[in-house]
């Protein structure tokens, strides 16, 4: 492995889908930059590489994070899930089986950033998190249900050059109740 010039560059250590990967980096790498180009994890896309589309979402510490705007180096140490390390073997995951079934991709192109944002929407939803559009955030209020609405609101960071957004808040919706059915159950 080449030496890092310290003045430029470090060496990180990237803990990416339950693996380490070690690799030197130019300090302004960004994230997305390093897990296509030099860690070849082409699932996460890049899109307007502005952090505007949510083509390049990825999951840093279980937040969703737009790795085009995220440096490498800073996310040194932290768990990091992309679009490959949302299936478990075969099996594909809750949310991406209910992509498929309710056809809430079409190119392919946003569907990685989507379903990584879903997982994300999915798990602040059940944390009791509020949103934009949520009417009663007091202390006490009970959580809103995951309305279309609610949907909508928390995945307006992806945006679908397909038009597909009927079928992913659909998508989105049954793969939280199908999540919410294994957590009682």
């Amino acid at each position: 492995m080449p030496s890092a010039d310290p003045a430029t560059s470090s060496v990180i250590t990237l803990q990416i889908n339950g693996e380490k990967h070690t690799l030197p980096v130019d300090h302004r790498t960004t994230l997305l930059d390093a897990l296509r180009e030099r860690l070849d994890l082409t699932g996460t896309k890049k899109g307007c590489d502005h952090g505007q589309c949510g083509a390049c979402t990825v999951l840093v510490g279980g937040r969703r994070t737009v790795a085009c705007l995220q440096l490498a180096v800073a996310a040194e140490g932290r768990e990091i899930t992309t679009i490959e390390g949302v299936s478990e073997g075969d099996a594909l995951h809750p949310v991406q089986q209910a992509f498929v079934d309710l056809d809430g991709y079409q190119c392919g192109y946003c569907t990685p950033g989507q379903i990584c944002s879903a997982l994300a929407v999915i798990e602040e939803h059940a944390a009791g998190w509020p949103s934009a559009v949520t009417e009663d955030v007091s202390p006490e209020a009970a959580p809103p249900p995951l309305s279309p609405e609610e949907i909508r609101e928390r995945m307006s960071g992806n945006l679908c050059r397909c038009g597909a957004y009927v079928s992913i808040v659909r998508a989105v919706a049954q793969a939280a109740a199908a999540t919410q059915k294994e957590t009682v159950a």
